[in-house]
């Protein structure tokens, strides 16, 4: 299974053609969880991106979905209000139901967290909530409306400038949002709670996040998202957000199969589709992200590949050299190795001997640094290089390696 997004396309409330995503994280998911997006935007948004991405790479997938009549999916907006959309995620959590497996998490950004508020306590399998600048009163999202208001209130519709954009809305959505009792159905849920909102939010004031704060029942959690707007469009508040999401969820969630407990799998690379570089890195219950530097094009999301290889020197280095001295019963205190890794000419290779000077091009060289907190038994003083050198992936990196290289393509 790729760390990809696939399109789907599921019937919403109305039986119009709803728009959606499916992020499937690299190897086995851990669980299914459902973004709902904020008032007139869309499952491309930013923080839904960066939502998304983070819990792929903790092992969930994520169905971020446009609601009827925005985005990319069918239907009239001005006919929707948040009656429907509660209806929506219904619609989309018996897509999951039926297709793959029923949302453990729902997460929702400004009405969108509204909306799943309002929705949890019908959804059996959901473990976990989080909302992301969420109001605490539906009716909330009327101050949006301006001077509009009125003509919407006396004449039955209006169209309304929204983000920069003209949309239809009907005297049965003021109704609608001002019958929705959301406290009621905060304090019922029963469901594992998470807050983030930011302090200085002039869409969605933070008094909103204390009213949903104090009307959940425990398990609830609060976290503040500094200095970021209504809609998170800083790419490092999003990351900030997404990360806080995919940790505190995987408390609520089965946890990740271990790697070997029968079989060591291939590790598992996969681009997704962040970025120019951005790849998931699954092996066993271990997920993160390996990228490239800003300075050449990446977005500094994870180690780069050299990075890996040099932690990998630099772990199995550490673990030679304590297994080593468990077998000598000595007693070592803690071992920290430094990795570098550097691209130089081989005439320069200080250590390199003569016929490999005389090599033309340039070689890989990689430096590596061992501290040893306090003294060193004397089993062990004249013996930490000769140790370190035992080191698989030191002599594998010493020796080379073949590379066998096969060709898989999956038909779409």
């Amino acid at each position: 299974m790729m760390s990809t997004s696939i399109k789907a396309q599921f019937e919403g409330h109305s039986g119009a053609g709803l728009a959606a995503r499916l992020d499937i994280p690299a190897g086995s998911v851990r669980a299914f969880a459902l973004f709902a997006h904020c008032f007139t935007c869309s499952k491309d948004i930013l923080a839904a991106k960066r939502i998304s991405a983070e819990l792929s790479r903790a092992g969930i997938a994520v169905l971020r979905f446009d609601f009827t009549g925005l985005g990319a999916s069918e239907g009239e907006f001005a006919s929707t209000n948040f009656s429907s959309n509660v209806a929506d995620l219904q619609s989309a959590v018996s897509y999951l139901r039926e297709n793959y497996e029923a949302p453990s998490i729902l997460i929702g950004h400004s009405l969108g967290g509204a909306a799943v508020l309002a929705a949890a306590g019908d959804v059996p399998e959901v473990k976990a909530v989080a909302t992301i600048g969420a109001p605490a009163d539906v009716a909330h999202v009327i101050h949006n409306f301006g001077a509009k208001l009125e003509e919407v209130e006396t004449q039955g519709e209006a169209t309304v400038q929204l983000g920069g954009r003209p949309f239809t809305i009907r005297r049965q959505f003021l109704e609608d949002v001002r019958e929705a009792a959301l406290a009621d159905r905060i304090s019922t849920m029963r469901k594992a709670l998470l807050v983030l909102h930011s302090p200085v939010d002039q869409t969605v004031g933070i008094e909103n996040a204390a009213a949903i704060f104090g009307a959940a029942k425990h398990p609830k959690s609060f976290v503040s998202l500094d200095n970021a707007d209504h809609l998170v469009t800083r790419a490092e508040d999003a990351a900030f957000a997404a990360s806080i999401i995919a940790s505190w969820a995987s408390r609520y969630l089965r946890a990740d199969k271990p790697q070997g407990d029968e079989v060591v799998e291939a590790v598992r690379v996969s681009e997704t589709g962040e970025g120019k570089f951005q790849n998931t890195v699954h092996a066993g219950r271990h997920r993160l992200f390996a990228d490239e530097p800003v300075s050449v094009g990446g977005l500094d999301s994870g180690p780069s590949p050299y990075d890996f290889l040099s932690a990998a020197l630099a772990a199995c280095t550490s673990m030679t050299l304590r297994m080593y001295a468990s077998f000598k019963k000595a007693d070592l205190s803690r071992i920290t190795v430094d990795v570098s890794h550097a691209k130089i000419h081989a005439a320069d290779c200080a250590e390199c001997t003569e016929s490999e000077r005389e090599s033309s091009g340039k070689i890989d060289r990689f430096e590596r640094t061992i501290t040893i907190d306090g003294t060193v038994p004397d089993a062990l003083a004249n013996k930490i290089s000769e140790i370190a050198d035992k080191c698989p992936v030191h002599r594998t990196l010493e020796s080379g390696a073949k590379v066998i290289t096969k060709i898989s393509v999956d038909e779409v």
